[in-house]
């Protein structure tokens, strides 16, 4: 699997590298330090299936170039980073067809968990943009579709979409692990899924998320 980073911090672009390595030791990584670069990769590359680019790098405009790399390589798929967490810059990336928004201020488990969510075919976003007391994307979506969830469903929908453990899910919430692995099952009983993964990604489906 050919992956290529769009980056202009060389440190993210080697720690990026590294994390999808683990998840899959047979990705080839290419590295593009701006937009222009990137673009020259898929003109000479058509078989890159990832694409993962910052969105803040100043030789183009995100947008502008977005479409010009979805025109080169349509078949393959697009995650967003950035350092910040717009509410309207998540939505036009994902109105644009990223497969994803993940935040640089991220831990590395909460990276690792997007990664892998994104390689399954699911659809990662901030958990700022989980959250159904922001009125943002969960909420309108569920609204327009005629699906919701219990606040403690979203709560632990938005943690599950981090790649965060039951453990880790029981110290965000403040409850113990047992509870957590109550909310879950609740939690794929709604969504009508079988794993944590299918979740998430039913709940796209579903336009909850």
């Amino acid at each position: 699997m050919k992956v290529l980073i769009a980056d202009d911090h060389a440190l993210f672009r080697d720690n990026l590298s590294l994390q999808l390595e683990e998840i899959n030791p047979d990705c080839i990584i290419l590295q593009a330090s701006n937009f222009n670069q990137a673009l020259k990769f898929v003109e000479s590359d058509s078989k890159i299936a990832l694409i993962v680019m910052d969105l803040d790098m100043p030789d183009m405009n995100w947008q502008e170039a977005l479409k010009e790399l979805k025109a080169r390589v349509p078949q393959a798929k697009f995650v967003a980073v950035s350092a910040f967490e717009d509410s309207s810059t998540i939505r036009k990336s994902l109105e644009m067809g990223v497969s994803g928004y993940i935040s640089k201020r991220s831990e590395k488990e909460v990276l690792n968990g997007a990664l892998r969510l994104i390689l399954e075919g699911g659809t990662y976003l901030p958990p700022s943009v989980l959250q159904p007391s922001n009125g943002t994307i969960v909420q309108d979506n569920a609204y327009r579709t005629g699906k919701s969830l219990t606040n403690r469903q979203n709560q632990v929908l938005g943690l599950v979409a981090q790649g965060l453990s039951n453990k880790q899910i029981a110290y965000e919430m403040g409850v113990s692990e047992a509870t957590v692995k109550l909310h879950i099952n609740a939690l794929l009983r709604s969504v009508g899924a079988t794993n944590r993964t299918q979740a998430v990604i039913m709940a796209q489906k579903m336009g909850i998320i």
